[in-house]
């Protein structure tokens, strides 16, 4: 019979996303059978399964952690953020609508059976659910009709262990407080308790963790020290690349300047990981109010909202730095809603951005681009031309972006189709497949176009290695022994 216990935070950001790859890790290492599960998740950070739905990216980096390929049932509710409409509301991997917070507070009512009933179906394949929580635990005015915290342990009967962060300071009050404003009942169903993100000695904070202890009654699990290698494994927060990992927002050293534009409605930003893991590339994110310093490559990400962003971008007048960059000779690559807003127009007849209409794209590629309520969600492999090296990715967008230069320049041969466009000049690239600079003869292949040469860096090899660290580094702070004795029996 499978166990299962759930990892709730203190706030959103405490690491839960991290924590639960790395336990993972280090459980199938011991021999355990380990699924991960998330019952409700916001974010714009999506990863495709192979039976073509969509869930959070952090999951299937967890799935990833356990050997597994994700599925649908990993995060059976996922809320894409979608500016002025709300959110797209996912459920089991396919766009159920779109929900205003207000709205969802009362749909989600309904939502919970589809939540057990993926629960069940995981745990009928393993051993052991490691169950993260979203946001806060401490959240009381959404505790009615909660599917994502205390709602689901109720529901599903399991124990919680509570995460805060040391980092952001006030561990002590933040994990204290939360047990003070929990009803009775849910309190009760937290059982210990982890410290993330420790900087320098952790003697020093004894102390408090027999503090936290003795007036919570939780036990102390561990107290994790700060691990730089995380930044190696994609983040699933946007708030991580905005501060650059770094608090900087420029990364990595080089003699390549990559710059890429931080717009509000920014989607599937792992896309930038190989390119910031590049040895010789720095990776600026330029934050709004500044102008886009010169650079070899601007790299417009996906984007959730691509008249939104689009209106963002020109706000802040990177329109105009944009054009200038690319009549000093400089590159370009739009990849999905990027890519989207390099044509000239982007058309929404059915208002699936908000009210229908057109508005004027940057014009650096002859395509256009009509959004329409189609989703397309599948793994795609193929080749980049005229090079011809093998690129595997994913594509996840609604709209379709025709013209001619897609059809007598595309940037990539699917088998099935063409994809993407090249502009006449050769320096403008766009590409709707997610993953292109994941792929380590495609990204050197794209940058030797800049005149640069890749470090040919693994970076799958590199992700692996990094949970294997992660496992290592929780397997000597965290008692995980005591972790699995707490893991309840899945009620069948």
């Amino acid at each position: 019979m499978a166990r299962a216990l759930m990892f709730q935070g203190t706030g959103s950001s405490v690491g839960k996303s991290v924590l639960v790859a790395g336990l993972a890790r280090a459980c199938v290492r011991r021999g355990v059978r380990v699924r991960p599960f998330k019952p409700q998740n916001m974010s714009n950070n999506a990863a495709v399964t192979a039976d073509g739905g969509e869930i959070g990216r952090a999951q299937a980096l967890q799935a990833r952690a356990c050997g597994v390929a994700p599925g649908v049932d990993m995060n059976p509710v996922l809320l894409k953020p979608q500016g002025m409409t709300g959110s797209q509301l996912v459920v089991r991997g396919q766009v159920r609508g779109q929900v205003h917070a207000r709205d969802f507070q009362s749909f989600k009512r309904g939502l919970m059976s589809e939540v057990l009933q993926s629960f069940a179906r995981l745990a009928d394949e393993c051993d052991l659910v490691l169950v993260e929580g979203a946001g806060s635990a401490s959240e009381v005015n959404l505790r009615a009709d909660d599917i994502a915290n205390m709602g689901f342990a109720q529901a599903a009967d399991i124990d919680v262990v509570l995460i805060g962060d040391i980092d952001r300071g006030g561990v002590i009050a933040s994990l204290v407080g939360t047990q003070a404003v929990l009803d009775a009942r849910d309190a009760a169903r937290i059982r210990g308790f982890i410290v993330n993100r420790m900087r320098g000695d952790p003697s020093l904070f004894a102390d408090g963790m027999d503090a936290i202890a003795r007036h919570t009654g939780w036990a102390a699990l561990g107290l994790v020290p700060f691990l730089d290698r995380v930044r190696d494994l994609p983040a699933e927060d946007a708030a991580d690349l905005r501060a650059g990992r770094t608090g900087h927002g420029r990364m990595g050293q080089g003699t390549l300047h990559v710059v890429v534009p931080w717009l509000p409605m920014i989607a599937n930003f792992d896309d930038l990981d190989p390119l910031r893991a590049e040895p010789g590339i720095v990776l600026t994110v330029v934050a709004r109010g500044q102008p886009l310093p010169p650079c070899d490559l601007v790299v417009l990400p996906g984007s959730k909202a691509t008249i939104a962003d689009l209106a963002a971008l020109r706000g802040e007048g990177w329109d105009i730095d944009i054009l200038a960059h690319v009549r000093r000779g400089g590159h370009v690559l739009g990849i999905c809603g990027g890519y989207q807003m390099l044509g000239h127009h982007v058309a929404d007849p059915q208002g699936i951005e908000g009210p229908p209409g057109r508005v004027a794209g940057l014009g650096l590629l002859d395509v256009q681009t009509v959004l329409s309520g189609d989703k397309r969600l599948e793994n795609v492999s193929g080749r980049l031309l005229p090079e011809g090296v093998a690129v595997r990715g994913y594509e996840m967008h609604m709209g379709v972006t025709d013209g001619p230069d897609h059809v007598d320049r595309p940037l990539i041969d699917l088998g099935t189709h063409a994809d993407g466009a090249v502009a006449r000049s050769g320096r403008v690239w766009g590409s709707y497949v997610h993953g292109l600079l994941a792929d380590g003869a495609a990204r050197r292949a794209l940058l030797a176009r800049l005149g640069a040469q890749s470090g040919g860096r693994d970076h799958d090899g590199t992700v692996e290695d990094t949970l294997d660290a992660l496992a290592d580094h929780l397997e000597r702070h965290v008692d995980i022994s005591a972790l699995l004795e707490l893991a309840r029996p899945v009620a069948s």
